[in-house]
């Protein structure tokens, strides 16, 4: 039955007393992990990690390389191979390594050294907190808010909590390679809520895609979602604080 004639479609149907209710407070805040909580090394610094690595760092010195590896890397990925590989390549480690090798054979630098430049990809310290990010997880975790990750990411992110000392600010993970699904898939936001003992209806999710991390909303969740911005400084999490007051 419907309550109304232009109804959002949801992946949940609350009770008629839930929804003449208040809103229940927030309790539990989930976090999409990259360009969230977490960003990537630049792209220097990573192509540089990679030519020592495979010892070809002598090329990046030459005049406009890194530029030109660049505009190789945005060419390569808009071709329709390669932009077929990246299409569900969260899935799973094997897919994303091939996602990534099927990118990377394009470019003049990492044709050849694939596998080196993923494990540079993928090395604990390769991914770094924004500076708002500890005291944001403490603020939360100071007033008995639980906290959780949902991320569509190929390998397991807790290696970078642990590396940047955060692992004790999350209660729990769920991510896409190891449940087989991406966002907006609703069993991600479901489980991830299930784990922490949260009512989804309690519970915010914060992240920087409005169609993966807003898609929590069809499961009762609230959304706060952050411009898509490559920050290097504060990311603007503490707005979350406020969101939570």
């Amino acid at each position: 039955m419907i309550h109304a004639l232009f109804e959002t479609p949801s992946a949940y149907r609350p009770t008629p007393a839930q929804m003449a209710a208040p809103v229940p407070a927030v309790e539990a805040v989930l976090f999409d992990f990259s360009n969230t909580i977490f960003r990537m090394i630049d792209l220097e610094t990573w192509l540089h990690r990679v030519g020592v690595a495979c010892g070809r760092a002598a090329v990046l010195d030459e005049d406009g390389a890194v530029p030109e590896i660049a505009r190789q890397l945005r060419d390569a990925f808009r071709l329709p191979g390669v932009a077929a590989l990246q299409e569900g390549r969260d899935l799973s480690s094997q897919q994303h390594r091939r996602a990534m090798r099927g990118w990377w054979e394009h470019v003049d630098f990492l044709r050849g050294v694939e596998e080196t430049a993923y494990r540079e990809l993928t090395a604990p310290d390769a991914w770094l907190p924004y500076s708002d990010t500890r005291p944001t997880l403490r603020a939360l975790r100071a007033r008995g808010l639980r906290i959780g990750i949902v991320s569509d990411f190929a390998w397991d992110l807790r290696v970078h909590l642990a590396h940047a000392g955060l692992e004790d600010l999350i209660d729990g993970c769920v991510i896409s390679y190891e449940q087989g699904r991406e966002k907006p898939d609703p069993q991600l936001f479901l489980k991830a809520c299930a784990d922490l003992g949260a009512d989804p209806r309690a519970t915010l999710m914060v992240g920087d895609n409005p169609v993966r991390d807003g898609a929590a909303t069809a499961c009762g969740l609230r959304a706060y979602i952050l411009p898509a911005e490559q920050r290097t400084g504060d990311r603007g999490l503490a707005e979350v604080l406020r969101l939570v007051a």
